[in-house]
């Protein structure tokens, strides 16, 4: 074994021996669900940001921006507002609901037995895929490190993740999580460091990208836009990137493996605190693994495939110990994903779907955990059965819950006149709205422009259905008080002390949108128009080009998510 396999290995052991250490501390149904509710801000940002940068981040989006669009980066990362908005119009009332898994809120919110399963249904469908495509990922990076074929890393892979979230349920998973997440904030760092180092610093590296030959446009704000590339138009890609963050802000907000987090919290404090730092974590965490994938050009213009642009500079540019440490980052980062993914298909199958009404509270447990076990023991034989395609299985499950469950999830605290029978079929055909043209967009019968992206079909077939139905159907008495009741702040949480605190974080939203600006004209902008500038002309910075716009528009979204959370805190939790 090397030091890259041993570091993996070490670090793998590392969250089974903690993971099962907690599990001996579950006491009952509320510690394996949501970890007695007792939960920190550390704790639940933690596990939002462990749960959500996967393979997905460190891979697949490391690899398209390597490939083909380094100014993505000027783009504000539109996801990072799910956070805010979804924890101010969805998460606070979701725990205030005091329910075990979303779905079950679902059923409280709208007396309805059959809209739990039916949501517990799309929860294991779209999650499972997720998961597939997870654990598919961590067994090829184990079999291209290691001795291991990818059979038996994948073996590995699985009991790993299963063998913490098992036994130990959310309360182990957070703990893992939070570890992790930790873990590849320090490496992510360390890793761009060796990178830029490499080649004289980001700004240096800069102006030698902007003129890479065969790579023309990487740095512009559309990218490597044209004839026979991703995107045809700039035009093209700015509607995709618009479609694509305001669903993938959806899955922020309301998606099971994220708001679900919001169940565990100590308080509301804990939810709208822990969205803030969630939101700035994954924005620092992707720009730092964006620029550090895109300036592996510089070393190598030509990896194949270039979802593993990473893998390559942790083996081929970093120092030994760095890139050890980052490779078990990138497995951590998965890792934490798939015990996530795991540990929902378990909770949903137990309490959802196949509800265990009698016996006591162990009896309860052991039935959990052994739904769980039979949901993991599923995943694997499906792995092994089915062809290694991480890409397909990401891109069908990814946004299933913005179109399924955006609309319904919302509208169920914003509006008194969604019904139960309006929330039901707006569920069902959200999720086949999405996911009917991405098979057939997949399986290529059908091509479909950019503006008929799928995830934007499903949430306006769900939307359409959703205002239908509550026109032709009446709000019940249960229905009309349950709402009214999760809509009062309960008196605990009114507190100025508590409010003064949050309020530090919501001004810090608005903070990083202003830094992010400073920082993208300073070190990208800036550098950009310098490296157009001909050697005979003097330079003029030009504040009104697309690329200086693309980043003052990060101090404007997070401005005005900073005055929404400071407007809200202060309505709602000072005793003034």
């Amino acid at each position: 074994m090397n030091i890259y396999t041993t570091t993996i290995f070490l670090s793998i052991i590392a969250y089974v021996i903690v993971g099962n250490y907690v599990g001996r501390k579950v006491k009952g149904l509320e510690d394996y669900f949501v970890v007695g509710r007792q939960a920190p801000v550390l704790l639940i940002s933690g596990t939002l940001v462990a749960s959500f940068l996967s393979t997905n981040t460190y891979m697949g989006w490391a690899g398209l921006m390597y490939d083909y669009n380094i100014g993505l980066l000027l783009l504000p990362s539109l996801l990072l507002t799910g956070y805010i908005y979804g924890s101010l119009y969805f998460g606070r009332y979701l725990r205030r609901s005091r329910c075990l898994t979303v779905a079950e809120y679902f059923a409280k919110r709208f007396d309805s037995r059959r809209l739990q399963v039916i949501a517990g249904i799309t929860v294991i469908i779209g999650i499972s895929f997720y998961l597939i495509a997870v654990s598919q990922a961590i067994a090829l990076i184990l079999a291209n490190l290691t001795s291991l074929s990818y059979t038996q890393g994948l073996i590995v892979a699985w009991l790993s993740y299963t063998s913490f979230t098992f036994y130990s349920g959310s309360k182990g998973i957070v703990i893992t999580d939070t570890m992790m997440f930790l873990l590849f904030s320090v490496v992510t760092f360390l890793g761009m460091v060796a990178i830029f180092g490499e080649h004289g610093g980001w700004v240096t590296a800069m102006e030698k990208l902007v003129n890479l030959d065969g790579k023309e446009n990487l740095m512009a704000w559309h990218g490597r836009a044209g004839p026979g590339q991703e995107f045809e138009t700039p035009g093209d890609f700015f509607i995709w990137f618009l479609i694509g963050g305001i669903a993938w802000s959806l899955v922020t907000a309301i998606s099971p493996w994220q708001s679900s987090r919001y169940l565990m919290a100590k308080d509301e404090h804990v939810v709208l605190r822990s969205a803030c730092v969630a939101a700035i974590s994954i924005g620092i965490l992707q720009a730092m693994v964006l620029a550090a994938a895109g300036v592996v050009n510089l070393s190598n213009p030509a990896i194949e495939p270039r979802d593993e642009v990473l893998v390559w500079a942790a083996l081929n540019i970093m120092p030994p110990m760095v890139g050890a440490l980052l490779l078990a980052g990138i497995v951590a980062a998965a890792l934490s994903s798939a015990s996530t993914f795991l540990s929902l298909i378990g909770f949903n199958l137990s309490h959802d779907i196949f509800k265990k009404e009698a016996g006591g509270e162990r009896d309860k447990l052991k039935f959990s955990r052994m739904m769980m076990l039979a949901a993991s023991l599923t995943v694997l034989f499906v792995c092994l059965l089915i062809e290694q395609n991480i890409f397909w299985l990401t891109f069908f499950a990814g946004t299933v819950f913005a179109s399924a469950w955006g609309p319904v999830a919302l509208m169920s605290i914003g509006s008194s006149r969604v019904t139960e029978s309006a929330a039901f079929w707006g569920i069902i055909s959200g999720f086949l709205g999405n996911t009917i043209p991405k098979l057939l967009t997949v399986l290529k019968l059908i091509e479909l422009p950019v503006y008929l992206d799928p995830i934007l079909l499903g949430a306006a077939v769900s939307l359409t259905v959703v205002l239908l139905v509550m026109n032709k159907t009446t709000v019940t008495d249960k229905e009309r008080t349950y709402r009214q009741k999760i809509l009062k702040t309960p008196d605990e949480e009114v507190n100025n002390q508590a409010a003064k605190k949050s309020l530090r974080y919501a001004y810090t939203v608005g903070i990083f949108g202003v830094v992010m600006t400073v920082l993208l004209v300073v070190y990208y902008v800036i550098p950009y128009q310098k490296a157009l500038t001909p050697s005979s002309q003097k330079f003029h910075f030009d504040w009104l080009t697309n690329e200086a716009i693309a980043a003052y528009s990060w101090a404007v979204i997070f401005l005005f998510m900073s005055i929404l959370l400071v407007r809200r805190i202060r309505r709602d939790y000072s005793v003034d």
